[in-house]
């Protein structure tokens, strides 16, 4: 306390300044216009400003937060996207066909290994939600694989490039299917094989999903055609397809359910048996 009193004291003149010139420059303001307007815009400038700058570093802070709600709202889109396009397709439309054939639930790769033969990816979703094997796996830019085995709280995938995978598709133009496969040379491209060999192929054309099963839609982007050639003998083509996905640099990913694969898939036993 004593100290406080010999600052005050040792100090008087110059903080008696400083109260007479604050008195001065409230005098000032309160008295003219233009020195208040003055005053109220710099006060609001440099609020802005700390605000704007506190923004910015929570904003930071917030961008896994923020990512993770635009996925789930992007697969929320796919969703709605998926049952627009089973609407166009029909004539007359009956509200019992209105439901969405398809789900989709976004998830975040904690894994992936992409410079081995088999190669697999892993995601932070399991049996908790609604995961289970035989789930395509895709992102906003196209296929990634297949779920092949799955816990309470996550999966593994077994990524295209791998050479256990064998993915339906097509080329997108003359609709001609075949099998897509990895020959373990680039992971940036995988082949297309059993294409006919009459098919009006060129450099450039857009490969997706055939949808002659129950793991994808059809129409999923995969990749583009950068060359081709017949097999030996001749019969068939071989397609280079430089994938749309970086397989190397993925991070958030949307696993698609098909609400009918039960379904189809009895069926298609029953017929088995039967034959």
């Amino acid at each position: 306390m004593q100290q406080i009193l010999f600052f005050f004291v040792r100090n008087k003149n110059f903080l008696l300044f400083v109260v007479l010139f604050s008195i001065s420059i409230f005098l000032t303001i309160q008295s003219h216009t233009f020195h208040k307007n003055k005053f109220v815009n710099s006060s609001n400038f440099i609020s802005g400003s700390i605000y704007s700058i506190k923004n910015n570093i929570t904003g930071y802070f917030n961008l896994r937060t923020e990512n993770n709600l635009l996925v789930e709202e992007n697969g929320r889109l796919r969703k709605k996207l998926e049952g627009y396009k089973k609407i166009i397709f029909i004539e007359s439309i009956d509200t019992n066909l209105l439901s969405f054939k398809y789900r989709f639930t976004s998830a975040k790769i904690i894994n992936n290994s992409f410079s081995s033969t088999k190669n697999k990816l892993t995601i932070n979703k399991g049996k908790k939600d609604s995961l289970d094997t035989d789930m395509g796996v895709i992102t906003s830019k196209g296929i990634v694989g297949i779920i092949d085995r799955v816990s309470n709280n996550y999966a593994t995938v077994q990524s295209v490039l791998n050479t256990n995978s064998q993915v339906n598709a097509k080329l997108k133009k003359s609709k001609h299917f075949g099998s897509l496969v990895w020959n373990t040379k680039d992971p940036n491209i995988v082949q297309l094989i059993d294409i006919p060999r009459l098919a009006p192929v060129k450099i450039g054309d857009t490969i997706v999903t055939g949808g002659k099963s129950t793991i994808f839609p059809e129409g999923i982007l995969i990749g583009t055609v950068i060359d081709f050639i017949q097999t030996k003998d001749e019969n068939s083509l071989i397609l280079n397809v430089q994938l749309f996905n970086d397989m190397t640099n993925i991070e958030h990913v949307y696993i698609i359910k098909n609400l009918d694969a039960a379904e189809i898939l009895t069926i298609e036993k029953e017929l088995e048996n039967a034959e």
